[in-house]
């Protein structure tokens, strides 16, 4: 009996790829990022150049001079250091809440779709409505804060009205309405690790700690570092809790490099000046997502 031998198919795995097919179907994608990202980020590098009032079309090209004269601004110095400790004030416990509440809603607990609407709820919550209802609690007399505070015998604070509290109070803001959105996420993520680790850890002894610390963590790394990312780009372009809550006031105290833009450009009308702010943004925005790109090949369990 002749054996039949299978037949090898031929495909081909290079195909043509006609150019106008492609252009048809990024084009809808490409426009309006074209229009609205790219074209402004050049524009707003053009304008830094330039001594634009914002005010009237005249301007003169002053090359460098905007940079350095942010350089000897002791308001771009402070606004730096703000925005470095906001950028770590609302990361760390942003990631460590969101996670905290992701497990507890993991557990066997009654009523989680319930619990999970209250945790999310904050983050589709517009940022201004947030804002307001904050500044109510966090007033110096009979604010809800300070109500707290008294039932535990403690002082109270002039939480947006003192220097000393008021970038607290921004960070205790911008993190209770992030806690969601990371738990969200954070839920996501637990729910893709195998639970025969988990079953196989309990056969060999391990409690929850280790469960935690050898299993979890690097199973949620990749979710971990993505939060990292997209936390730290919102912590460089808060803007909207900074003007309800405190108006970067007390004293310059809340002011963060966004808010010195914003001051700079539509309150000084220093456009060129704001857009050199606006680029050094742009530069560290990249500069820090760059670092933790090549950072995350040690940690990220891909």
């Amino acid at each position: 009996m002749n054996k039949i031998k299978p037949t090898k198919l031929n495909i081909s795995k290079s195909r043509s790829t006609n150019p106008m097919l492609v252009l048809l179907f990024t084009l809808p994608a490409m426009l309006p990022m074209t229009l609205f990202w790219i074209y402004p980020i050049f524009r707003s590098f053009w304008i830094s150049f330039t001594d634009w009032d914002y005010m009237t079309p005249d301007y003169n090209m002053v090359g460098m001079n905007n940079y350095t004269d942010l350089i000897d601004d002791g308001r771009f110095w402070d606004a730096l250091g703000h925005t470095g400790v906001f950028a770590i004030g609302t990361i760390v416990p942003t990631i460590l809440i969101g996670l905290a509440f992701a497990l507890l809603l993991q557990s066997e607990l009654k009523g989680k779709a319930i619990y999970r609407f209250l945790v999310f709820s904050p983050w589709i919550t517009p940022t201004v409505a947030v804002s307001i209802v904050w500044s109510w609690i966090f007033q110096s007399k009979g604010g809800l804060a300070n109500e707290i505070l008294s039932i535990f015998h403690l002082p109270a604070l002039n939480w947006i009205s003192s220097s000393d509290t008021a970038l607290l109070s921004v960070i205790i803001v911008t993190v209770w309405k992030g806690i969601g959105y990371a738990c969200i996420f954070y839920l996501t993520a637990l729910d893709r690790i195998p639970s025969d680790r988990y079953e196989a850890a309990a056969l060999d002894g391990a409690g929850f700690w280790k469960k935690l610390i050898y299993i979890t963590i690097p199973g949620i790394s990749p979710t971990t570092f993505f939060l990292t990312i997209i936390t730290m780009v919102d912590a460089l372009k808060a803007y909207d809790q900074i003007q309800i809550l405190t108006q970067g006031g007390p004293s310059g105290s809340t002011r963060t490099l966004t808010y010195l833009y914003y001051q700079l450009g539509f309150e000084e009308f220093k456009m060129g000046r704001a857009s050199a702010v606006a680029v050094v943004i742009v530069i560290l925005t990249v500069t820090l997502s760059f670092l933790q790109f090549r950072l995350s090949k040690k940690w990220v369990n891909y």
